[in-house]
């Protein structure tokens, strides 16, 4: 198995920067256009527990955006041809926590989509 094909590296790279970009301008559009669109597609987040793509879509449309955040480390690696994962740490506008975020990609026929996300925030740090 090939790990992190400089080519589809760089394109699941793009999808999670346009994922960031999407998150950070509440462009709803594009952030579904980046989640598979499937009951299987699940997302926990600091304060929620969502199962379906229809639950991450209310979810975010009951928001009002996300807290505007900075990315601090990234670290992207894709297995094979078909599977990635991101792991993101962030640090929320006003805080002094650390965010992790991790998202499972997978390359279906219309391109790499979230599977699989998790967000979640560390105690304060010293």
């Amino acid at each position: 198995m090939t790990i992190d094909d400089p080519a589809l590296l760089a394109e699941v790279t793009r999808a999670f920067y346009e994922y960031e970009r999407a998150l950070m301008a509440d462009d709803i559009p594009a952030m579904d256009a980046l989640f598979h669109d499937a009951p299987t597609t699940n997302r926990y987040g600091v304060g929620e527990v969502l199962y379906g793509i229809e639950a991450i879509r209310a979810f975010r449309k009951g928001r009002g955006g996300s807290p505007q955040r900075r990315l601090g480390r990234v670290a992207i690696t894709v297995y094979g041809d078909s599977f990635a994962t991101a792991d993101a740490e962030f640090f929320r506008e006003g805080s002094d926590r650390r965010g992790r975020q991790t998202q499972a990609w997978v390359r279906f026929a219309d391109g790499w989509k979230v599977v699989s996300a998790h967000v979640s925030l560390e105690g304060a740090t010293s």
